[in-house]
């Protein structure tokens, strides 16, 4: 396999590689032992994943002298909780895991989010490595160190900041992921047009076919230019204190919608869709952009397969959501809003105007 030149993301000592390519999935053990780790490994993953691809990643691991471990949670964002994690540490603690043992996110967001957040706290931290499995994880939710889980009342409230040792991003396998699912992850990579890359905007506009039918070579692009963006913005922003928060585009509306319907009725993916059309029709009755820019992205993401119109929510308990999510500042609630294709504001939103705001929608593009 022709190695492709890694994304560095330099952030001093928790710098680390994104690797991307097809065959990545085997090379995980290969790569640890370039680093000479010679730890214990555990995978986590869920039964979906370990039915598709445990075999191959636990064959790369022995053939390079390691005994994974494997710790199987179930699959779905309501599963994503502290009583999960509990149960990851049991099997840790009882396996006599130390601080330079590692662990291996192999899975999507969920997954990532948790191998990540017990990373982070087991021991006060040991090392973990990224392993996406889907379209959001492979373009953002692996890379820049968030880790965490939901709590009843609001996705991520719970969490700690911590970098993986390398990400591992492998193409191919986006090709087991049910349709639904995949589309779902694209809205992620046309957020990084909306608020970093009018170009790749372009882009994604002209190959919207093929890049809905998992073209891979194209998708494989998308996957390295968004992974780019994502570095380039971490690197200045590590802590999430000012550019990093742009990356929110989308979601204070879509982690409302989210937690509205029990993280089982929308996809994350879906939920964003929603998040940032909502927040473009904000921003153009804030007289910040104008319809054009609107009606491309509403199109672009039509083209995906993806929702641009919130469910059916009562517009006082998605305000009411919003006002607990972690982003809020002073009790005041935050948007990220475009001003055009490629380039995007942080501004503080009245109440009174989101409220009137979310009673009016859908409204008319």
């Amino acid at each position: 396999m022709a190695q492709k030149e890694a994304i560095h993301l330099d952030l001093g000592k928790n710098s680390y590689n994104i690797y991307i390519a097809q065959g990545e999935i085997d090379q995980l053990g290969l790569k640890l032992k370039k680093m000479s780790f010679k730890g214990q490994v555990a995978v986590i993953t869920n039964p979906k994943i370990e039915k598709l691809y445990g075999n191959r990643v636990r064959k790369g691991l022995r053939q390079s002298g390691y005994r994974p471990l494997v710790i199987q949670i179930p699959a779905g964002e309501r599963y994503k909780t502290l009583k999960q994690i509990g149960r990851i540490y049991d099997v840790l603690v009882a396996n006599h895991f130390e601080r330079n043992d590692l662990l291996i996110a192999l899975g999507g967001g969920v997954i990532g989010d948790m191998a990540g957040f017990t990373a982070a706290t087991f021991l006060r931290g040991i090392p973990f490595v990224q392993c996406p499995t889907t379209v959001v994880a492979q373009v953002d939710a692996s890379i820049g160190g968030k880790t965490g889980v939901d709590h009843p009342d609001g996705k991520n409230l719970i969490g700690a900041f911590h970098q993986p040792r390398f990400v591992s991003t492998d193409p191919a396998v986006l090709r087991t992921l049910p349709k639904r699912e995949y589309l779902s992850g694209l809205a992620e990579v046309v957020k990084y047009g909306v608020i970093y890359d009018e170009r790749f905007f372009s882009y994604l506009e002209q190959n919207s076919r093929a890049i809905r039918n998992l073209d891979l070579e194209k998708v494989s692009y998308c996957i390295e230019r968004s992974s780019a963006i994502k570095a380039e913005i971490v690197q200045s922003d590590e802590r999430e204190s000012g550019l990093r928060k742009i990356l929110n585009y989308g979601h204070t509306i879509g982690h409302a919608v989210e937690t509205l319907t029990g993280y089982r009725k929308v996809k994350h993916g879906e939920a964003v869709a929603m998040g940032m059309v909502a927040a473009s029709r904000l921003s153009v009755r804030l007289g910040l952009l104008q319809k054009a820019a609107l009606k491309r992205q509403v199109a672009l993401l039509e083209a995906f397969g993806l929702p641009s119109e919130l469910p059916d929510l009562d517009s006082g308990d998605i305000l009411k959501v919003m006002a607990g999510d972690k982003k809020v500042v002073g009790g005041e609630i935050y948007f990220v809003l475009p001003k055009k294709i490629g380039s995007v504001e942080i501004m503080k939103v009245d109440k009174k105007i989101l409220r009137g705001f979310l009673k009016a929608l859908p409204t008319d593009i």
